[in-house]
């Protein structure tokens, strides 16, 4: 049987590899639906009243968040993910407890609550960490800073009684010196902002990770990649998230950034002498 050489590589074809060990998975979910989500549809202007500022979910918002918390434990995914991390919004952490936290909290439970109840006038009960990934707040996924009174945080000895078991301590600040009242940060500056957070989820050593954000700043992180992919794939990578949507993705090092070696790889028998392939032997001794 005669076998036709390929007239083109797999590349050609859409198709890349990659070593196992220099990816990780990463399960980005926009924050449910907010307060001041349904004020800026009525009217764009209501984002800048202080009325909503640090927004809280709505009713509709939580029953989203129950709805992905259901399908995040029918997929398995809760059984897989190693880190929650947050941006550090009462939105963006009420959601990231509601979808990957430990359900509902008991006495007896001998481990801090992800969340207290009530919190945001919520009427929902404490969720545990009982059984959970770590959560970490950190302050790079954040939505666009400044002007927007939604987007300004509170102060974080004010989310610790709030958040028992969410760490913050990477966030440097006690209060928001990131958000100023005048000066709305610019879509460039975000995109920048998202690619320094991707490159800082390499120093991280876990290898299943899920993202609590915000639109924009999904939005614009995203954006920089798949121009080398089809019209389908790059629409999947970034357009727009819907409240609490969840996409998972794959990110390559394909620079070399990460150290880590495979827990996979396995370099098989070391022979004495040379142990050739067929055609590498092949043409050893046609060389002869």
């Amino acid at each position: 049987m005669i076998i036709a050489e390929p007239d083109m590589d797999a590349t050609t074809v859409g198709q890349s590899l990659y070593p196992l060990h220099r990816s990780k998975t990463i399960h980005l979910v926009r924050h449910a639906q907010g307060v001041h989500n349904v004020a800026g549809d009525k009217d764009h202007s209501n984002y800048m009243s202080y009325d909503y500022f640090d927004a809280q979910l709505t009713p509709l918002g939580w029953n989203q968040v129950d709805n992905l918390n259901k399908h995040v434990q029918a997929c398995g995914l809760h059984k897989k993910v190693e880190l929650v991390i947050v941006s550090p919004l009462l939105r963006t952490m009420q959601t990231a407890v509601g979808v990957f936290g430990g359900g509902a909290y008991a006495d007896g439970i001998d481990v801090p609550p992800l969340m207290v109840a009530n919190v945001g006038n919520s009427d929902r009960s404490a969720i545990t960490s009982l059984n959970c990934p770590p959560f970490l707040a950190v302050e790079l996924c954040r939505e666009h800073l400044g002007v927007h009174p939604c987007d300004k945080r509170r102060s974080i000895s004010e989310y610790r009684p709030l958040f028992p078991a969410i760490d913050f301590s990477l966030i440097e600040n006690d209060d928001d010196v990131l958000w100023t009242p005048d000066v709305r940060e610019k879509n460039d500056h975000v995109a920048e902002r998202g690619l320094q957070f991707l490159n800082w989820l390499w120093t991280r050593k876990e290898k299943e990770i899920a993202i609590v954000s915000h639109s924009g700043f999904l939005y614009h992180t995203l954006s920089a990649f798949g121009n080398d992919c089809h019209p389908t794939v790059k629409s999947e990578i970034c357009t727009h998230f819907a409240n609490c949507e969840l996409r998972s993705m794959v990110i390559i090092d394909r620079g070399s950034i990460g150290s880590d070696s495979s827990t996979t790889n396995y370099p098989g028998k070391i022979p004495h002498g040379l142990d050739l392939p067929s055609d590498v032997a092949e043409k050893k001794d046609d060389t002869k």
